[in-house]
């Protein structure tokens, strides 16, 4: 596995410097081993463009997400303030996430808690980075790949991002399929509102069998994310339809990193 080298904010800022961005990683970014690969590669992309960040590694801690939507407002406050006082202490003014549930939270809640930042979502970040010519992809990186796009519910119904993460898919030449219901009337992969961190209720089906159908009806062979707990449930999705051979699931951070050109 290649060495990726990532700055760490108690380390610059002790050397004096103050990093524009803050990455935060998030807990799925950081413990969960299929998504370090997310953050690995988002990484790379920041790297390669020479993008002037940090992350707070150890000092890193739970947004407080989980807590707020599983109804204990005192945890979510107590986590929430936590975090406020870290950033603050550093002087931290930009915020980028790979979690929709850490970007959501970040940018709409903590506000009235003393912590305002501006917080951008990796999807809006890497479009930004390609438009303005700062990485360069090639293009022909996945052809003749048929990819389809699950929209993560924090992200685009809770806020309205749903352009930048296609903007970022379709860099490349590519049979790009949608599904039925997408963008404001996507389904919900099954894990958001604190689903992750608990057991299902009794129904005929699983949330993410029902997703999951809708990425096969559209005969893609990758079905492209930008949240850890929407990677989760459609893997998940996937392996129960015995469709592991024929479809795939990765993070737009993933199809770029793979692809970055020189």
């Amino acid at each position: 596995m290649t060495k990726i080298d990532v700055p760490i904010m108690a380390e610059v800022s002790a050397q004096g410097h103050q990093p524009e961005y803050l990455f935060w990683v998030g807990c799925a970014g950081a413990f969960d081993k299929r998504y370090q690969k997310v953050t690995r590669a988002f990484a790379q992309i920041l790297n390669a463009a020479k993008v002037d960040y940090a992350v707070l590694g150890t000092e890193e801690t739970c947004t407080g997400d989980p807590a707020k939507r599983a109804g204990n407002e005192m945890l979510f406050q107590m986590q929430a303030m936590q975090v406020i006082e870290t950033l603050n202490g550093y002087g931290v003014k930009k915020v980028i996430c790979t979690c929709p549930h850490c970007f959501n939270i970040i940018k709409n809640e903590y506000p009235e808690l003393g912590g305002d930042y501006e917080v951008i979502h990796y999807s809006a970040f890497i479009n930004q980075l390609v438009d303005s010519g700062q990485i360069l992809v090639n293009q022909e990186g996945l052809k003749n790949k048929r990819i389809t796009y699950h929209d993560p519910c924090y992200l685009g119904r809770g806020n309205g991002i749903y352009e930048a993460p296609r903007k970022v898919i379709n860099q490349f030449n590519i049979d790009y399929r949608e599904m039925k219901r997408a963008r404001s009337f996507s389904l919900c992969c099954g894990a958001g509102g604190a689903q992750m961190f608990k057991e299902a209720e009794k129904g005929q089906k699983e949330v993410y069998e029902e997703r999951t159908a809708d990425v096969m009806a559209t005969g893609a062979n990758i079905v492209a994310t930008a949240c850890p707990f929407c990677m989760t449930m459609l893997s998940d999705g996937i392996k129960f339809a015995n469709r592991e051979a024929e479809v795939i699931n990765m993070d737009i951070a993933e199809l770029i990193a793979q692809n970055l050109m020189e």
